[in-house]
């Protein structure tokens, strides 16, 4: 389990992480979410004893990071998978790693074919590409068979094959009750990997919550319904707390419709004989209840120039 206790982190007169206070449970997938300049990076080099904390403290398996006799084999991490000596061969690195924890050969072989780079082993690192050197990264972070894992951006650099490989593998290691922690900007892998997230801007805590009731609460839900008879539907479903748009350039038939779900709706239509010919309830993605959520804290806002005419 980690734990932080109102983490804080200035560097002069800038306040880059305020007062987070937050859970990583064992046996889920905790997804570490934020815009860029948020203070995610920040946050995991304090859990990692890497950065000392202006204020505040935090914890793994109940202790400070650097409290643990033998890190590899209690928390393994990945922050730069890059930093790795060109000249080494995967082999070589892995290898280093494991004499500072009596960590034996076999184990040094095990990561490198989960990993899927028992070809590449004995070749320098100087002439792996960015996703090798991601999976070289993981494989460093699972090399002491950790009970928590500190994984930032994983998937970078890394190829539809290798994507999924992460996502399985940090559902794997979830399901074996081991406490895993993983930042990354692809709101679309988040989905389908997390099922807590911890969300933060500008330093501070915006959600502590499950995917599902996170998606639920900041990007609402609907009921997409068409019918030969909306403005009927209309009149009958119209009360305190329901909303209902109809985008008639697109469909005079279709509405839009929030505050009641679509059993309500569908035994509304039934009772009054209204056909419906769709009946479909929309949650809003992951991607636009983070979008929605985080407005406010993006470090740099685009803003979309209106179009003047062909370009040149």
């Amino acid at each position: 389990m980690i734990r932080a206790y109102e983490l804080t982190k200035k560097y002069g007169d800038n306040t880059v992480v305020q007062d987070l206070d937050f859970t990583v449970r064992p046996g889920t997938v905790t997804g570490f979410l934020g815009p860029n300049g948020a203070g995610k990076s920040t946050t995991m080099r304090m859990l990692l004893g890497l950065d000392a904390p202006t204020r505040g403290r935090s914890t793994i398996g109940g202790r400070a990071y650097t409290a643990h006799n033998a890190p590899l084999t209690e928390v393994g991490a990945l922050l730069e998978a890059r930093s790795v000596h060109p000249g080494r061969t995967a082999f070589n690195h892995l290898m280093a790693l494991a004499h500072t924890h009596g960590i034996p050969r076999g184990r040094v072989e095990h990561v490198l074919d989960l990993a899927g780079l028992t070809a590449v082993a004995h070749k320098r690192v100087k002439g792996f590409s960015l996703g090798m050197g991601q999976r070289l990264g993981i494989a460093a972070a699972l090399l002491g068979d950790p009970a928590t894992l500190i994984l930032d951006e994983p998937v970078n650099g890394l190829d539809p094959e290798g994507v999924l490989w992460v996502r399985n593998l940090l559902r794997s290691l979830a399901r074996q009750g081991r406490t895993v922690l993983v930042s990354s900007h692809l709101m679309s892998e988040m989905a389908l990997t997390a099922d807590h997230l911890v969300i933060i801007g500008r330093g501070r805590l915006l959600a502590d919550t499950t995917v599902t009731e996170f998606v639920a609460t900041a990007g609402g839900t609907s009921v997409k319904v068409v019918t030969p008879q909306p403005d009927a539907l209309r009149e009958l479903l119209t009360g305190p707390g329901i909303d209902i748009t109809t985008d008639s350039a697109a469909s005079p038939d279709e509405l839009d419709i929030r505050g009641t779900d679509a059993a309500h709706i569908g035994r509304t239509a039934a009772a009054h004989a209204i056909p419906l010919y769709e009946l479909t309830p929309r949650t809003a993605s992951l991607e636009q209840a983070f979008m929605d959520l985080t407005q406010e804290s993006v470090e740099y806002r685009i803003t979309t120039p209106e179009p003047t005419g062909a370009l040149a």
